[in-house]
């Protein structure tokens, strides 16, 4: 555990304790108000004190007096707000065991969804998926997820209210929202996206779809936002998860906005096309999807991971090729351009994504390194966690701000390299000032759920 685990634990005991942080590292893109000078990589040490489950006060090391409170000595330790994961598919999730990538491909992956999907998605089968998934959400320190939940009729009548009493059952300790998931085909058909907007619109579910290069892409995108335009409802879709520079559905959706004037909050995931595309096609989307004020989440742990796997194999038979690009979309172009972006994890151990446990740094450390965004890291820390929150309408979470819950991460590691050297398993996590001891939740639990069904 880290050096400061016992003094940490003695001062934050219970929902009325107050003490005292010092000398933590702040990344200062995380907070709000004034924060004290920082280094090159955007830290600055501080003191902060906690009163009552809230931050009470941000200030200078040594600025803050004790006045009988614990002091916990963080010697420069790094305070993180709470992750918010924007992008993830708990009704996907640890089914891997039982229906595996047979190579590991987009379309592979797709197949073995569906056929798991309606062999074995029952309400219990989705809750108790769910619920391992938020706990392990839970131990390493999220506070907010967004799920997109497969929603082809009648799986719709299923997952959502399991959803929505998933949903009321981990209230106060992880908000969560919810997307309605179709594909292209059911994109096309106005009454399917009716039915689907009934059921997840009165649970304050998003409009979703997932669509790439699809014939009648122009006709689905202006299906989808016509409805979520009558609903009074957002939309977040999958977008051009493919190396295709054909699929250039995230034009059209800006376009379709800009077109229609719809006001909702609108999301774009993944968009990996566009970083396939020439310059000229690249800036013209990217500008209009500034103009548009569309969101991008780019999910780099699973894209990278399925993207560029091709059926070519070595000479001699060896196996698969070695990937030529990493899957990834343009996100310090579409930054500069003043386009929110944020990343988040995506799938959890099934066909898109063998690996993953929800885990918001583990999700910030390979981001960083996948996207290179370095140099200074300071820069971006806060695509897992304030720009999510932004994004999501989340404005007290993902940042640290006098006043607001004393939701926090802290870590021994000084800096991000040593916050990215090592996977820091000995986080603390904090939430409304309290230590919380949660434990990660054993694979076993699930054992009886995972008899293969090919």
């Amino acid at each position: 555990m880290a050096f400061f685990d016992a003094a940490l634990a003695a001062a934050a005991h219970g929902p009325g304790a107050a003490y005292v942080l010092r000398g933590a590292g702040l990344p200062v893109a995380l907070v709000d108000g004034a924060a004290p000078d920082a280094d090159r990589d955007g830290i600055a040490r501080a003191d902060v004190a906690v009163s009552a489950g809230r931050i009470a006060a941000i200030a200078p090391v040594g600025a803050i007096a004790a006045d009988g409170r614990p002091v916990v000595d963080l010697d420069g330790g790094l305070v993180l707000p709470l992750c918010v994961d924007m992008h993830t598919h708990l009704d996907k999730g640890h089914i891997w065991p039982r229906r595996r990538n047979p190579d590991g491909r987009f379309m592979s992956a797709l197949e073995a969804v569906k056929a798991d999907r309606e062999a074995r998605w029952s309400a219990e089968d989705v809750r108790r998926r769910m619920d391992f998934a938020l706990r392990s959400a839970y131990a390493h320190g999220t506070r907010a997820i967004r799920t997109h939940l497969d929603s082809i009729p009648p799986q719709h009548e299923i997952s959502w209210p399991v959803f929505a009493e998933t949903r009321a059952a981990w209230a106060g300790r992880i908000e969560l929202q919810a997307v309605a998931l179709v594909g292209p085909d059911t994109m096309l058909d106005p009454g399917a996206l009716e039915e689907v907007a009934r059921v997840a619109g009165p649970l304050g579910g998003v409009v979703g779809g997932a669509i790439a290069a699809f014939p009648h892409a122009r006709t689905a995108i202006a299906n989808v936002v016509a409805t979520a335009a009558r609903h009074g409802l957002d939309l977040d879709l999958h977008v051009d998860e493919t190396d295709d520079p054909d699929a250039q559905s995230l034009r059209i959706l800006a376009e379709t906005v800009l077109a229609t004037g719809y006001s909702g909050r609108v999301v774009a995931g993944h968009c990996c096309s566009l970083a396939r595309q020439d310059a000229e096609t690249q800036d013209r989307t990217m500008d209009l999807v500034a103009r548009a004020g569309i969101a991008v989440v780019s999910l780099p742990m699973c894209n990278m991971y399925l993207q560029d796997r091709d059926a070519v194999t070595v000479p001699g038979g060896a196996g698969p090729r070695t990937p030529r690009w990493r899957g990834v979309t343009l996100v310090r172009e579409m930054r500069a351009r003043g386009i929110a972006v944020a990343i988040s994890s995506d799938n959890t151990r099934d066909p898109f994504y063998a690996y993953g446990d929800l885990d918001g740094l583990e999700v910030l450390r390979e981001g960083v390194r996948i996207l290179q965004l370095d140099q200074p890291v300071g820069d971006f820390v806060d695509v897992v966690s304030r720009r999510p929150a932004d994004i999501l309408g989340l404005a007290d979470h993902g940042r640290l701000k006098v006043g607001n819950a004393a939701d926090f991460l802290a870590v021994a590691a000084r800096g991000y390299t040593e916050l990215f050297a090592r996977p820091w398993a000995d986080r603390a996590v904090v939430r409304d000032g309290v230590l919380v001891r949660a434990v990660l939740p054993d694979y076993r639990e699930l054992d009886d759920l995972m008899e293969p069904s090919e």
